[in-house]
C-alpha cells in the first residue's frame, strides 16, 4: 500500500512539473507588445519620423486594377508594417526566436 502511494505521489509531482513548463505563443506575446508599434492610419512619413527608417522596404504588391490597391511593406526588427497606398493598415509581429510558433516571413 505504501508503494502505491509513493508511486502515485511521484506521478502527481511529475505532472505538475510538466505543466509548469509552457511555451510562449506569438499571440500571447503580441497581446501586450513590449515595443511601440505604428498605429493604423498613420502615413508613411509619420511612421518613418516616429520609428526611424525600416530595415527593408519590400517590393509593392497589387495595384493591377483600381479595385486592388497597392500594398507596401516595411520590415522593422520586431514587426512588418503594411500600407495601403500611403496609410498603415496593419502591423504584424515577427518571431522572437526560430522556435516560436507564429506567422511565416513576408514573401520577398
Amino acid at each position: 500500500m505504501k508503494h502505491r502511494l509513493y508511486v502515485l505521489s511521484l506521478l502527481a509531482l511529475s505532472g505538475l512539473s510538466a505543466a509548469a513548463q509552457a511555451d510562449t505563443l506569438l499571440i500571447e506575446r503580441t497581446q501586450e507588445p513590449a515595443v511601440a508599434q505604428p498605429a493604423r492610419g498613420l502615413s508613411m512619413a509619420e511612421v518613418e519620423a516616429r520609428f526611424g527608417a525600416p530595415q527593408q522596404k519590400l517590393d509593392p504588391r497589387g495595384g493591377q486594377k483600381r479595385q486592388w490597391p497597392t500594398i507596401n511593406r516595411w520590415v522593422y526588427p520586431d514587426y512588418v508594417v503594411y500600407f495601403e497606398k500611403n496609410k498603415v493598415i496593419d502591423v504584424v509581429a515577427t518571431k522572437a526566436s526560430p522556435n516560436e510558433v507564429g506567422p511565416k516571413p513576408p514573401i520577398r
